[in-house]
This record gives C-alpha cells, structure tokens and sequence, in this order.
C-alpha cells in the first residue's frame, strides 16, 4: 500500500515514539544479514507486543505479506522516510557543562542521521575552545549560522533554560530537545521533547519499592500461614 503523492499521513504521538525503536531493531537484523522477519519476530526485537507493532506499521501503510512477513530493508526506508533520516540534521548543543560535554563526545547522533554541528555557550571562557573537535561558540555567532531545520539541544542549568529556548526560537528553531529539569514555554508550532533523569530514576525507585513491599507481604503471610500450620497441629 503507498501513499497518494501530495497526502500526508495522521501518525498517533504514541506510534512515531516507537517507529525509532522499529528502526533500530529493522537495522540490528539487516547487520545480522536478514532480509525478511515476521511480525512476532520483530516486536520480540522491539520490545513490543506483535498485535500494536501491527496497528502501528498500518499507519505507514505497510502491513507485510501474510504468511510471509516483512520485507527488512523495504520497511526500514519506509520508516526512515517517515521520521525525516533521508538526510543528517544539523543539531546545536546548547550549554557546555558536564553533560554538554558528554552529547558533543557522544557517537550515536551521527550514525542515527543527526550531525553536531555547532557547540554553544555563553561563558567567554569556554567560547572558543575545542570540544570533541568542535569550537564552542556564542550565541550571536549561532544566529548567523543556523539554517532551517536545525534541532536544537538544551543541556544547560534550569534557570537558564528557558532564556536558551526563547533565543533559539527566535532564530527560528522550531525543534527542542530539553534535558533541563524544567518546563519551556515555546510558541505554537515549536516542538519540545524532554528528557529528565531523575524522573525516570524516581518511576524505576517507586516499582523497585513497590517490588519490595510486595515481598515483604509476601514474607508476612508466609510467617502467619507457618504459625497458624503449627497451632493447628
């Protein structure tokens, strides 16, 4: 099934969160030399459940060969097309501290189709030096530069953040990747994706917790079934 020239498709916000993590795995059995993998096999790779990997990959019109499956390289361009990776997107990395200093070493962007192109801060001491083979530059600097369709990358303090995403919108960014602890205000049609730690941290210790509780529950009634046995005798 392809798409009408012209048309553009209504993709739920949940399924273009995995259609990445379709891509990563369809990338994973095409460097293991495999060229067509069913429906149960690739969930089982994604991490998914085959019946949603199913509803989310009809979205691109592609619904595999009953009996068959899927063609590996012909639905990892499919979805490559549709998240935009026909070609690299130039990508700011805004804010030089400890975890600016990790995304600018970090290899992945430019295999996943992003290119790091330009290091940013506002510190005179750190514009102007080499990081992970880039020159640190300013912000008056970047809005000479910066081009359509650049993504930009907020890894700076919280208090700072939302002054980076106000200069970086009126440069005319309209894609924000934030790892501020902290909510942006943006205007309509900027897209802001946020990554917090910590919060993740906190959802892993409420089911680490939750898990604990449930043990020791468990514990507890074993001890009562062990007395009540041992009054019963």
């Amino acid at each position: 099934m392809t798409q009408a020239p012209g048309t553009r498709r209504d993709i739920p916000d949940a399924t273009v969160a995995r259609l990445p993590v379709y891509l990563r795995a369809l990338r994973a059995l095409t460097a293991a030399g495999i060229d067509v993998v069913s429906s149960e096999d690739l969930a089982q790779a994604a991490g998914v459940r085959s019946t949603g990997l199913r509803k989310d990959l009809s979205h691109l019109g592609s619904y595999g060969v009953r009996g068959v499956g899927y063609d590996v390289a012909r639905l990892s361009d499919e979805i490559a097309r549709e998240l935009g990776l026909q070609h690299d997107w130039a990508v700011a990395i805004v804010g030089m501290g400890n975890l600016g200093h990790a995304l600018a070493a970090y290899s992945g962007f430019a295999t996943r189709g992003f290119k790091v192109r330009w290091l940013v801060d506002e510190d005179p001491e750190v514009i102007g030096t080499v990081i992970a083979g880039l020159t640190v530059i300013g912000f008056d600097e970047l809005a000479m530069v910066a081009g359509d369709g650049l993504i930009a990358v907020i890894a700076t303090p919280p208090t700072a953040a939302q002054d980076v995403a106000d200069q970086m919108t009126r440069m005319g960014v309209r894609s924000i990747l934030n790892f501020a602890p902290c909510v942006l205000q943006v205007p309509e049609g900027v897209e802001v994706r946020k990554v917090d730690l910590a919060t993740e941290l906190q959802i892993l210790a409420f089911h680490e917790q939750r898990g604990r509780d449930e043990d020791d529950d468990a514990a507890r009634l074993g001890v009562h079934a062990a007395r009540v046995a041992e009054a019963a005798r």
